[in-house]
């Protein structure tokens, strides 16, 4: 295998701490994955891989060739980036996760607009609200909407959502509408929590002295933003999320907001890269896309200063 490309390989398994599932990142066989990775260890004289029937694990000689490695490819695909002709001749793979509400409401409704201006790049679009590992998976860049934890990414911040209590006519019709924070313990909260089982947080408002929560009754716990608001919707209780992801239902009266002097903090919203000198000009293209189709959805920080 020639160099570069047996280096590429290198680093899906060591990222991926896995041949196997390198194998099927990289649609090559098992072996020529195995091939691959001890024709760079013969050629450098080390050892590279710690390989046991359980698990792949980098040797410090393996972490060195990796850093170095990430930066090389890097760097080539800077150069040959230089020589394109332009921006419409962008070309590669472009593997990137949205949350799944973004992607179906903002994101894939204006896709066809960027995929038309860059016909030769390979979109790779994952949608979930599962906190993927960027590095691990291999992904060229995430949009993530909450607090960011981490810190071995860049991030680029695009703004923030404002956010928004509510809940179904029929619930309001039901169990009337609170009109103060002490209201809420006649009613019952629609909770979240990313991993069932987990503790639930509650109602989370803001006050002089910062972020506060109540504990609320709840008949159902969710672990993803469209059971999250079809829960609501079906009358099961009040919901805490983005207004714009909601905007249709307050506008036609199905959804009704509630306590709107007690609401959450807006959620601040970034798109997260890995920590490398230069990025893919197909990289920087869709980020700089993607934050043009999220700007009129989202508050800008300094919005938020001003307000508050």
């Amino acid at each position: 295998m020639e160099q570069l490309a047996a280096m590429r390989v290198y680093l899906r398994v060591a990222e991926l701490a896995s041949f196997t599932q390198a194998a099927e990142q990289l649609g090559l066989p098992k072996a020529s994955i195995s091939a691959a990775v001890q024709q760079l260890e013969n050629q450098l004289g080390a050892r590279l891989l710690h390989r046991t029937t359980r698990r792949v694990q980098m040797t410090q000689d393996g972490q060195a060739y990796y850093e170095r490695c990430r930066d090389l490819l890097a760097d080539m695909d800077e150069l040959q980036a230089m020589f394109q002709a332009g921006e419409g001749d962008l070309t590669g793979r472009l593997r990137v996760d949205l949350p799944a509400a973004s992607a179906r409401m903002y994101v894939l409704p204006r896709l066809p607009e960027f995929l038309a201006a860059h016909p030769r790049i390979e979109l790779e679009l994952s949608s979930t609200d599962r906190r993927v590992d960027l590095v691990r998976e291999g992904f060229d860049c995430v949009m993530r909407v909450g607090a960011l934890v981490d810190s071995s990414l860049i991030a680029r911040r695009l703004g923030r959502f404002e956010m928004v209590n509510c809940a179904s006519r029929d619930y309001v019709a039901r169990y009337g509408r609170p009109g103060t924070l002490a209201d809420l313990a006649q009613h019952r909260l629609v909770h979240y929590a990313a991993t069932l089982g987990a503790k639930v947080a509650g109602f989370e408002y803001v006050t002089p002295g910062g972020v506060a929560l109540l504990a609320m009754a709840g008949v159902i716990t969710v672990n993803n933003s469209e059971a999250y608001q079809a829960a609501c919707r079906a009358g099961l209780g009040i919901i805490q999320l983005p207004r714009v992801g909601v905007a249709d239902g307050l506008a036609s009266g199905e959804l009704v907001e509630l306590l709107p002097d007690w609401r959450a903090e807006p959620m601040p919203v970034s798109l997260l890269y890995a920590n490398r000198r230069h990025l893919p000009r197909r990289v920087q293209a869709f980020m700089a896309w993607l934050a043009q189709v999220m700007a009129p959805y989202l508050q800008s920080d300094d919005d938020q200063a001003a307000s508050g």
